[in-house]
């Protein structure tokens, strides 16, 4: 019997392995290690990561464009 654990969520502590920027993408090796990636370096080293990954725990859409100007009711 097999139980399916749901990922632990990344919070602002988890830093990326290659910048230390807040990571959102954790990788689970299958040495039983992970990597942490930022957003860029997820995007960057995608195919590499998919090669080594049994399992790859992506919350980059957490990621949203915000608009640089605020509306005008909101002034």
């Amino acid at each position: 019997m097999t139980t399916a654990v749901a990922p632990t969520p990344l919070t602002a502590s988890d830093r990326c392995d290659r910048c230390g920027a807040q990571a959102y993408v954790r990788v689970h090796l299958n040495s039983g290690g992970e990597l942490l990636f930022c957003a860029h370096h997820s995007r960057e080293h995608g195919d590499k990561i998919k090669a080594i990954a049994v399992n790859v725990h992506d919350e980059t859409g957490k990621l949203i464009d915000s608009p640089a100007v605020a509306a005008e009711d909101a002034r």
